[in-house]
């Protein structure tokens, strides 16, 4: 009898500490969800701020470009203005060209 009582004792041992066993396994299981969570949380807190750091970057540089586009424009604009178009020059540059005798024989 006290064999069967031994090996019950060991039994309830295994079954505790079955139960310790999946306490543990369920209690780091949780840890490593909240560590996810939390460091997911930390990852996108941290890509949002980022992200609003480079479009902010890429307005400033952009407005930039605009403004630099726009002088250039207008200044390429107001040297067009500026030239005066001497037309007997070009009516005789233009005749030369397109009435003067092509200079190719015929042979």
């Amino acid at each position: 009898m006290e064999d069967t009582a031994l090996l019950q004792h060991l039994l309830e041992i295994e079954s505790q500490a079955v139960v310790l066993v999946d306490e543990a396994q369920a209690e780091a299981d949780r840890r490593v969800r909240e560590a996810e969570e939390k460091n997911r949380a930390f990852y996108d807190e941290q890509y949002q701020a980022l992200i609003k750091e480079l479009e902010a970057d890429y307005e400033k540089q952009l407005e930039a470009v605009k403004a630099e586009y726009e002088a250039t424009l207008t200044g390429c604009r107001r040297g067009l203005d500026d030239l005066s178009v001497n037309q007997e020059a070009f009516s005789a540059l233009a005749a030369s060209l397109l009435f003067a005798p092509s200079g190719t024989g015929d042979g």
